[in-house]
């Protein structure tokens, strides 16, 4: 019998495996991926928003000279992190079930089951895409996810999307030799994109380098064209491959399914801001999965807190 049985293996994952550790628990990570699967699948160029201060877990030192880390220093941080404390995770092992049996939970994956009194839920929001909806989004020309620059050169790329993913696949894309198109939803680059890269895309639209579209919205894609919905009517371009940056989303359908209420609109899980218990008594959340559709509300650095505010609350409990 496990005291915490853990979903999810990144860094907010680990930081609860480090406070439960801390606390004298016994516990285990599980996670379908990697180590650290969502960081894993981040684009390789990818810098951080944030200092490496702020993506510390467990009061553990990140050391980085560069003033923003980027992945591959953030994935050699977290799996020295847990390889050096020894933290019991199982990888590739993806949870199917968890159901409340007595004063217990038993969590069924696809290699065995689990017993635990206490179950946090740290699962990310990176592994579903949120689709466009569209005729021809099915076409493999269409991507969700992106991963280096080099492989769309001399190509006509549309990007969808104005948060920091669809500008940073927009400059680095076209940095390459690519022929760029943005569309954007609303009337401009959002104001979210990091401080540093949004002056440097307004001035590429401005120049006409990359070519956007504002108060638009990709209407159909075709194997060698796509049609875009604008004010002005509907426009048809060449086009070679689409990159929907439209965002991600927690796995709904896995909350629902246990028994977690979600918000009509935002489709937010219920739970007590103080505890981070959900609606269901000894299940608890940690992480972006806390915040719905809204996944801009939680990062690492304001959420690795979740991990003490559960580890004290189970100790309350257990007392």
């Amino acid at each position: 019998m496990l005291d915490i049985l853990i979903i999810g293996g990144g860094p907010i994952g680990l930081a609860c495996g480090l406070e439960a550790q801390k606390a004298g628990l016994n516990f285990l990570i599980i996670e379908k991926g990697c180590l650290v699967n969502s960081l894993y699948n981040y684009p390789y160029t990818m810098t951080f928003f944030s200092t490496s201060e702020r993506l510390e877990i467990g009061g553990i030192p990140f050391v980085t000279i560069n003033n923003k880390p980027n992945r591959a220093e953030a994935l050699e941080y977290y799996r020295r992190v847990a390889i050096s404390n020894e933290l019991p995770i199982n990888l590739f092992e993806e949870v199917t079930e968890i159901a409340r049996t007595g004063d217990y939970h038993t969590v069924t994956t696809c290699k065995a089951t689990y017993q635990a009194k206490y179950v946090v839920l740290s699962t990310g929001f990176y592994d579903i895409a949120v689709n466009l909806d569209i005729p021809g989004e099915d076409l493999p020309k269409v991507k969700h996810y992106y991963k280096d620059p080099h492989y769309y050169a001399k190509q006509k790329v549309i990007v969808v999307g104005a948060s920091n993913s669809a500008i940073d696949v927009a400059l680095e894309t076209w940095r390459k030799g690519a022929e760029v198109t943005l569309v954007v939803r609303g009337g401009e680059v959002s104001s979210r994109v990091k401080y540093w890269v949004r002056p440097d895309i307004i001035n590429r639209i401005e120049e006409g380098s990359i070519k956007a579209y504002f108060n638009s919205e990709l209407a159909a894609v075709r194997e060698y064209e796509a049609d875009i919905r604008t004010p002005e009517g509907l426009v048809t371009i060449p086009n070679d491959f689409v990159m929907a940056m439209t965002g991600y989303k927690p796995n709904f359908d896995f909350l629902k399914k246990i028994g977690i209420n979600l918000s009509e609109d935002k489709f937010k899980p219920e739970y007590n801001a103080d505890t981070m218990e959900t609606n269901l008594p000894g299940v608890y959340l940690a992480g972006v999965v806390c915040g719905g559709l809204d996944t801009h509300l939680w990062f690492i650095e304001n959420s690795r807190v979740h991990a003490e505010m559960i580890i004290k609350d189970v100790l309350n409990k257990n007392n």
